[in-house]
This record gives structure tokens, C-alpha cells and sequence, in this order.
């Protein structure tokens, strides 16, 4: 028996903020981090000493934790928490640092993603992601999430039908967002053409179905409304969250995610049905796994995602708004960062900050989380419901 959820009512989330990504750098995460940092000091007026609570998600920072960057950037927090769970970490840092307000174990949260890339911390990255993973892989020649996700998603196509046009059709509409995104790494757009002759990386994944790596942060502040309105910084509410690990484990291969086994529970804390929302940020490392989110969250039944994406237009005007800001397959995953490029592109959105790629009069929006590969599936998702305040 599970007990009452309480509600997120009277936390804020505010200040989104990005440290501009780059393809290659050969500064370390803790230099993005505190990057971060201090954006996230100039946007809101709070001073550093003020912030008294940390939640950090990198890869790239080892062998540090959260704690080791207290000391780097001169912060005392009275509450940290750091988040290893990649693509989910933006949904899960923000449960966490709302708990932490509403109990009052601190009062400003800094959420940050932070992660470099240069080849050597690529290598290092791959090679300590997951000793399950590479035990169970490396020994036949497959290596890095390219091959599990040629994996994952050939079984997609073989069980339901979709055809290469159909990831395609996800591509080029998140090109097309991403070109009003001055941040996105990808600055020319993308054509259904070009995205179906795109040379083969592991079949039948082709080039534009892969994440770009690059280096770069994300981050976004949690305080209570009140805090906020003194502040006077426009920000967003949580409307209802859910997050989920090793779900659907007796899949062979990865065709479902947690998201729909507490999709009824997200949509509930937030009393709204799916075809309310205005926008989505799904997290797409591949397409497939943006088709899977639109299934599982409940825009369409299982298998029907290849038909929904025939039926729609996912441009940020279009019928059914998706990644807005190009997402990763546009914009570049940052590490850990990617896990929150959802979360402050939603602020965005919702605070009037989105630029000319701005969702026509966006009230809610969803943010969905996934993260975690091992070689058939991804272990953790999650998901959160934010909107204007009242």
C-alpha cells in the first residue's frame, strides 16, 4: 500500500539559465559548473551566500562530487544531493530540491547539470558508464550507446512497423526549433531528404538519429512562491511529478518506459488530461526513444506512435509542440546537462523567455526524463507537469 502523495503547491522554480555548449573543451565540468553558478547569481539577484541547498547531476566531475564543489565555489549549502541518473536528472534534482523547501531544509536550491567533452573524457565516460553493460557487450565488439540504441530500436521497427521516415519526421521538426535556439549546436536545417541519406552509423541508426556529445550546463533555481514574488522573478509551479527506475523488467528489449506505469498518478496530481498540455520536452538521445515517450505518456496507445507522428507537426507552432529548443538531437547533450535542457527550456516557455520559438500562449508543459542505459534498456525515467502560477 502506498501512502498519500502530498503536493508540490507553493514551490517555485525559477532562473533558467545555460552556459553556452561547445563541440569540444578542454576545461574541466567543475569550470561549467561554476559557470553556472554564477549565472544563475547575476539572473536572480540572490547572493551566492544565499543559496543554502545544491542538487548536481555530471559525469564528467568524477572523481568529485557535489560536495567537493562546495568548496571549489565558495558555497556553504545546509542541503545537497547529487544525482547521478544522466537524461532523468533534471526531472529528479527538481523533486528532490522542492521536498527539500517545502520541509524547509533550505530555502534556495541551485540545480545544476554540468558536464566537458574532449575525446579523452568521451573515452573515460564510455568506459566507467556501466560494468554491467560493458561485460555484457564489449566482449562481442559492440561498445557506447550507438549500438544499444541500433538495438532497441530495430526491435521498435520489427514490432511495430515504424519506418526510418518516421524518426525522421522527429529529426527535421526539432531542427527546425532549434534554429530559433541562439544555444543549439546545429545551425542549418535538416530535410526529411537529407535525414533519410544520412551516411549509416550502426544500422538502423543513421547520423542525424545520434545525440551530438559536447560540453556546456543547465540549471534553473527552486525556492517557495513566496520567495520568488519578493524577488520578484517570474517562474513557474509544479503541477504534479513521477519518477521510476528498472521499470518493465521482464522486456526482453526496452519497448516501454516507466512513464507509463505512473502516468495516471502525474496526470492526476496535476487534474489535467494529456491533450491539455501545450508543449512537451522529451528527452531524445534517439528518436525512438521520443516515439516510446509519446506512447507512454499517454498522447497515443502502444504501436501508434509512427502514426502520430505522420499526423502531427512537433515544430513549436505546430500541432503538437515537441522540444522546442531543438532538444539534443539539435541543440547538443551536454552530459548530464541534457537532463536539464527539458526543464529550462519549459521555464522558458512558460516564463515569456523563449524568443522566437515560443509556444503560442503556453500555460503547461510537460517535462519527461530518461536516463541510464545498460545494453537493452534505460533504467531511470521520470516526469513533471509545470505551468504558470495561478
Amino acid at each position: 500500500m502506498t501512502g498519500k502523495r502530498l503536493s508540490y503547491e507553493g514551490v517555485a522554480v525559477a532562473v533558467p539559465v545555460t552556459v553556452p555548449y561547445v563541440r569540444y573543451s578542454t576545461r574541466t565540468a567543475h569550470w561549467f559548473v561554476g559557470q553556472a553558478v554564477e549565472a544563475l547569481v547575476k539572473a536572480s539577484g540572490v547572493p551566492k551566500e544565499q543559496i543554502d541547498g545544491l542538487c548536481l547531476s555530471s559525469f564528467s566531475l568524477a572523481p568529485d562530487t557535489a560536495v567537493g564543489v562546495t568548496q571549489h565555489l565558495g558555497l556553504s549549502p545546509r542541503w545537497l544531493d547529487h544525482v547521478p541518473t544522466g537524461g532523468a536528472s533534471g526531472v529528479m534534482c527538481l523533486r528532490r530540491a522542492a521536498r527539500a523547501v517545502q520541509a524547509g531544509d533550505a530555502d534556495i536550491v541551485a540545480c545544476v547539470g554540468a558536464d566537458t567533452n574532449h575525446v579523452d573524457s568521451f573515452r573515460q565516460t564510455l568506459g566507467s558508464f556501466s560494468n554491467f553493460a560493458r561485460d555484457a557487450s564489449y566482449p562481442y565488439g559492440s561498445g557506447g550507446p550507438n549500438s544499444i540504441f541500433a538495438f532497441i530500436t530495430a526491435n521498435y521497427m520489427r514490432t511495430y512497423g515504424a519506418g526510418r521516415e518516421d524518426f525522421g519526421r522527429i529529426c527535421v521538426d526539432q531542427r527546425t526549433n532549434a534554429l530559433g535556439n541562439p544555444n543549439a549546436m546545429f545551425k542549418k536545417a535538416l530535410t526529411l531528404d537529407e535525414y533519410m541519406a544520412a551516411r549509416p552509423i550502426s544500422d538502423p541508426i543513421h547520423l542525424f538519429d545520434c545525440v551530438m556529445p559536447c560540453a556546456g550546463a543547465d540549471a534553473f533555481l527552486v525556492m517557495s512562491e513566496e520567495r520568488a514574488r519578493d524577488l520578484g522573478l517570474a517562474h513557474v509551479v509544479i503541477r504534479g511529478a513521477i519518477e521510476r527506475h528498472n521499470a518493465f523488467a521482464e522486456d526482453p528489449v526496452m519497448v516501454q518506459g516507466g512513464w507509463r506505469k505512473d502516468r495516471d498518478d502525474l496526470y492526476a496530481q496535476a487534474g489535467i488530461q494529456p491533450a491539455e498540455l501545450d508543449f512537451v520536452q522529451t528527452y531524445d538521445d534517439y528518436p525512438v526513444i521520443v516515439m516510446m515517450q509519446f506512447e507512454d505518456l499517454g498522447f497515443c496507445e502502444k504501436g501508434e506512435g509512427p502514426a502520430f507522428v505522420q499526423a502531427n507537426t512537433m515544430t513549436f507552432d505546430g500541432s503538437f509542440p515537441n522540444n522546442t529548443s531543438g532538444g539534443q538531437l539539435s541543440a547538443g547533450q551536454a552530459g548530464a546537462a541534457g537532463g536539464f535542457l527539458g526543464m529550462v527550456e519549459a521555464i522558458r516557455q512558460l516564463t515569456g523567455q523563449a524568443g522566437e520559438r515560443a509556444v503560442p500562449n503556453a500555460q503547461l508543459g510537460l517535462v519527461a526524463g530518461f536516463g541510464m542505459v545498460t545494453y537493452d534498456r534505460c533504467l531511470c525515467t521520470g516526469a513533471v507537469i509545470l505551468g504558470r502560477p495561478a
